[in-house]
């Protein structure tokens, strides 16, 4: 066979080849045209979609605007005017590629309309499947119109590998959201086939209750409820934003928001971070909701990793992981005992009027006759059943002044000799004894092996575990941190380990395999997860099978007790698996109950 002639491709094919890269959905070329907008200086960005951006994406924004020889050069590949100094280690923009609008013109019908400020007149060009008509004069307000019309037509293939219009039209939404996040004075809005999908209000305070405003309004309203501040810095690299209490989570991690210089980011690091401050309050299924910036200078953090622009690499990863996963694991102990308010509102949402039975739950289509003064209600013991042994049980009735002392008040009684019931200030708190006990267990369980050590178990005959020389080597840069968490390796011979202690607490473990899980752990995720996650689970079964049961009767003295051991340890509002140990109902709320207000 004859071999080919090299050549060179065509540039229509070259632009189609870089749009598969960059653009392989609407919302990534409306990221995309956003983004120039933000760079712009816009202050107000209007987004109109038609069959969720398939049909067509129109952008306009009120920023600088485009004379006629850069509208000319806008739609050529690698022309910007983002890299003023040719630098990619100093990045302030969120475009520097020069390679979204030619793509998109490659794959779509593009038409950009602009005129910059000051001009007496503006411009439009119009590239169609790589195509160039233009420019010409057009009339136009100040700022610039980017449309999108049948996007993917050049290449129809794409098309059959596209979601359904909700998936489409809401990964639209989310790509506008995670830019607003980040550029709270904006004002932003999308609208769908005519309904309104998305409106943002500049917001008008200064940075910080700005950007508090923007979340509040893109975030689920009850994440700031359920939220605690993070706000640190560490050799010149600051975190700030808000984390969710570990009761309040989500089975997906969609709703984890990360930006790195206010670029919105999907990384794995500050994935695999968030993940490993949570690790200790989480069933492995549930994923906490954040709201993170971290902020560095533009010269310690890599963007030029995808065309896309969603993935970056740190030049000091590790500090940059151990300060978000400090920075969280200090947020989080710092909120004590607190517990998310969503299952105390769902519980009220359960006793509202309108859900109570019906009348003739009771026999015979009518109420029953009310008793006289200090008559019992007929068959009230029956009726209490498991119920009424715990009456022994309540609490001295102390005075509201006494319930107000303590965050978590006062025990009155022990319902279902499960649950505690205390009296607060201004409402009622119910508390799981055994999910509250196991936890406070758990914490002392922890507290010992951080002040002692993880205690090690020598292998009688060391294991030799085989593996290729870059994965060993991850782990043996690794041994004194694992040493720590009980597991004793050292070198043996190119690729391989030997293991000679394991963790004392593992009992009988196939250290071969724990090996190679760690060693796989860090190759994904640049961290050991494994062991410590096993050792957690250890731990928690041990916690678990050394609290107090539930059907165990408690005297009030160790109700009170546990409610006031509760007050003073850290993460004692969750349970091992993220559920809450108590949960609040607030006097008012009561009273809205009985129609009282």
């Amino acid at each position: 066979m004859q071999a080919r002639a090299i050549r060179r491709l065509p540039d229509t094919l070259v632009n189609q080849i870089a749009a598969g890269e960059v653009i392989e959905r609407p919302a990534a070329a409306l990221k995309e045209v956003v983004e120039n907008a933000i760079d712009a200086g816009a202050r107000r960005i209007d987004v109109a979609l038609k069959e969720s951006g398939k049909a067509a994406i129109v952008v306009s924004d009120d920023g600088r605007g485009m004379a006629r020889e850069d509208l000319a050069l806008a739609i050529e590949r690698h022309a910007t005017s983002k890299l003023p100094g040719d630098d990619l280690s100093d990045i302030s923009s969120f475009g520097f590629r020069g390679e979204a609008l030619p793509s998109i013109g490659a794959v779509a019908r593009l038409a950009i309309t602009s005129r910059a400020a000051g001009a007496a007149e503006a411009w439009t060009i119009r590239v169609e499947g790589g195509r160039r008509e233009g420019p010409e004069p057009a009339a136009h307000g100040a700022g610039t119109r980017v449309e999108i019309r049948d996007l993917f037509f050049a290449t129809p293939a794409r098309l059959k590998f596209l979601k359904g219009d909700r998936a489409e039209l809401q990964a639209c939404v989310d790509a506008v959201e995670r830019l607003a996040m980040a550029n709270p004075h904006i004002a932003f809005s999308v609208l769908a086939d005519g309904r309104q999908a998305l409106r943002l209000a500049p917001a008008t305070d200064e940075a910080a209750h700005a950007r508090l405003e923007r979340l509040s309004a893109v975030v689920d309203r009850e994440f700031f409820a359920n939220a605690i501040e993070v706000d640190a810095e560490r050799e010149g690299v600051r975190l700030v934003g808000h984390a969710s209490l570990p009761t309040f989570h989500r089975a997906t991690a969609q709703m984890q928001y990360l930006f790195v210089n206010g670029r919105p980011v999907r990384d794995r690091l500050l994935a695999g971070a968030v993940r490993a401050a949570y690790a200790d309050f989480l069933a492995r299924d549930r994923h906490p909701v954040v709201a993170l910036f971290v902020e560095l200078p533009p010269d310690q953090v890599d963007v030029n990793v995808h065309p896309a622009k969603s993935e970056v690499r740190f030049r000091d990863a590790g500090l940059v992981r151990g300060l978000l996963v400090g920075a969280l694991k200090h947020a989080l102990a710092g909120a004590g005992f607190r517990a998310a308010t969503t299952p105390g509102l769902d519980a009220l949402a359960a006793l509202r009027p309108g859900t109570l039975p019906a009348p003739q739950a009771f026999g015979g289509g009518a109420y029953p006759a009310v008793p006289g003064h200090g008559q019992a209600w007929p068959g009230l013991a029956e009726t209490l059943g498991a119920a009424a042994p715990s009456a022994p049980a309540a609490a001295p009735a102390p005075g509201a002044a006494e319930a107000g002392s303590f965050p978590l008040g006062v025990a009155r009684a022990q319902l279902f000799e499960t649950y505690i019931l205390a009296q607060t200030a201004d409402g009622i708190v119910v508390v799981d004894q055994h999910a509250a006990h196991e936890r406070l267990v758990y914490e002392r369980i922890k507290a010992e092996l951080a002040e002692h050590g993880v205690r090690r178990q020598a292998l009688l005959i060391p294991e030799i575990v085989e593996l290729d020389e870059a994965r060993a080597a991850r782990l043996l840069a690794r041994e004194a941190e694992l040493l720590r968490l009980g597991l004793a390796i050292e070198g043996f011979g190119r690729g391989a380990v030997a293991v000679r202690e394991v963790p004392a607490l593992l009992g009988a473990v196939d250290a071969a395999g724990l090996v190679r899980d760690l060693a796989d752990e860090l190759e994904e995720h640049g961290e050991a997860l494994a062991l410590g996650e096993r050792l957690a689970d250890i731990c928690s079964t041990m916690a678990c099978h050394g609290s107090v049961r539930a059907g165990r009767r408690l005297s009030p003295e160790e109700m009170n007790a546990l409610l006031r051991r509760m007050e003073a340890t850290p993460h004692s509002g969750q349970c091992n698996h993220g559920r809450p140990t108590w949960v609040e109902l607030k006097l008012a709320d009561i009273e809205r109950l009985f129609g009282r207000r």
